[in-house]
């Protein structure tokens, strides 16, 4: 009986996180749509306002909203007049006092992990941690730079080790290139693989000592 439960605890579980994870997004969402409606309501005629009531009971339109908006305000950036329009929203938001801060540091995280160019999470690493002879799976996310780069020695490499089962939190990690092993596995692969706690593990997906040009293969590895 036991062992038929937890078969089918096994196989409806992901589902059913799955439909519980994407009902909270929507349901998210559905609330700031239908706030955005009932402030319009305030401003448009009101003749249009059956119309916006009646949009608002739309259950998932949210999400049609959404993705529109983000769709059509790429299609608008990717121009002059577009790329003028944001350079001049980016500098207003800058001058404003406590705002800057935050949209500041906002906007340079985002441009880091989102850019195509960027290598910010595009290589999942090994290295030593919390102590030598402890491994763990680090993600690269850059070089040390500016002050903290001038007091640093050496080739030295900015990783951060996400947390287990909760990859959202972790730890910032400034490390000798040296220290650091490669791995083949994808991005994607190393999240499953922290996650599941170590019990979804990505099948091997090169030869040993073929590693990625980026990384070379950890030497010994100093502890101070």
């Amino acid at each position: 009986m036991k062992k038929y439960i937890l078969t089918g605890l096994l196989v409806w579980l992901p589902l059913a996180i799955t439909i519980w994870v994407l009902m909270n997004v929507v349901g998210t969402l559905d609330g700031v749509f239908a706030w955005v409606v009932v402030a319009a309501q305030t401003v448009l005629p009101e003749s249009l306002r059956p119309l916006l009531q009646d949009l608002r009971n739309i259950p998932g339109l949210s999400v049609i909203v959404v993705v529109t908006a983000l769709w059509l305000t790429g299609v608008a950036v990717t121009n002059m007049a577009g790329q003028w329009i944001l350079t001049q929203s980016n500098r207003m938001f800058s001058n404003i006092p406590i705002v800057k801060s935050i949209y500041t540091s906002v906007k340079q995280v985002s441009d880091t992990l989102f850019s195509s160019s960027g290598q910010a999470f595009r290589e999942a690493v090994l290295v030593q941690y919390p102590r030598a002879g402890a491994w763990t799976i680090a993600f690269v996310t850059g070089k040390p730079s500016g002050e903290v780069a001038q007091h640093l020695p050496g080739d030295m490499l900015t990783l951060y080790v996400p947390t287990t089962p909760n990859p959202t939190s972790g730890f910032m990690l400034m490390v000798p290139r040296a220290d650091v092993m490669a791995l083949h596995m994808t991005v994607d692969e190393a999240l499953k693989y922290i996650i599941s706690m170590g019990v979804v593990a990505p099948p091997p997906s090169a030869a040993p000592g073929s590693l990625p040009p980026s990384l070379p293969t950890a030497g010994p590895t100093t502890q101070s």
